[in-house]
């Protein structure tokens, strides 16, 4: 469980985020660290029983470190205002589907899936997609996943307008095909992260996603293509 103290860190970090205040409240920082690795650690606890792909996970596989990387960015702070757990069975340098978490104030988040694959696994997908889309599709009319999440998020940025390369415009898929990224997302309050059983409920919800990444992550790891 998230404490209030780490909460109130990351509200002063978002208005104080420069590098002498940080340096400042670095024993701030490394209380809020210790609770952030102990959250992810009760999510893998809660986690692992219920989906076996996520058992060699250790915390430091799940974290992420607060520094941004403002290389390419118009904004140009330097820290994380956030808090993020990602849990995924790809080993380092393969994008796997996978379960995520989001915490912070008025965009926090739960979602499953794999955001913007790169062209070859876009494509991986798309195939696994246009042969096996009755999987697909039970696996999003199933009655918790419906229940959770609804749906593949869509909008204009993730969408392509007309049919990707190699598939017809009447494919009975083409509604799936025509994604870019393949993530379902479900929002919460910020005031759930305090309560006793936040972990529990957060997992029982993203657990109806497991059937969604062994889709995506069958389409990525299978030898043909």
């Amino acid at each position: 469980m998230i404490t209030k103290d780490s909460l109130q860190f990351l509200a002063d970090l978002k208005a104080n985020n420069n590098r002498d205040w940080f340096l400042n409240n670095k024993k701030r920082y490394e209380l809020f660290k210790k609770d952030y690795h102990q959250l992810v650690g009760s999510f893998l606890d809660a986690m692992k029983p219920l989906d076996p792909s996520l058992e060699l996970l250790e915390i430091k596989n799940c974290t992420f470190r607060i520094n941004r990387d403002i290389r390419f960015s118009k904004d140009k702070t330097p820290y994380k205002t956030h808090l993020s757990v990602w849990m995924s069975s790809g080993a380092k340098g393969n994008n796997r589907s996978g379960y995520y978490i989001h915490i912070e104030k008025d965009k926090s988040f739960i979602a499953g899936g794999l955001y913007c694959p790169e062209a070859e696994d876009l494509k991986k997908i798309r195939k696994e997609i246009a042969f096996f889309y009755d999987d697909l599709e039970a696996i999003l009319q199933e009655k918790n996943f419906k229940k959770e999440f609804k749906d593949f998020d869509r909008n204009e940025t993730n969408v392509l307008k007309n049919p990707p390369r190699g598939y017809e415009k009447d494919h009975p898929a083409i509604d799936f095909l025509k994604l870019k990224s393949f993530e379902s997302t479900q929002h919460f309050d910020f005031s759930e992260v305090l309560k006793k059983d936040f972990v529990q409920n957060m997992s029982q919800k993203l657990i109806a996603l497991r059937p969604l990444n062994e889709f995506i992550n069958r389409a990525l790891t299978t030898d043909e293509f």
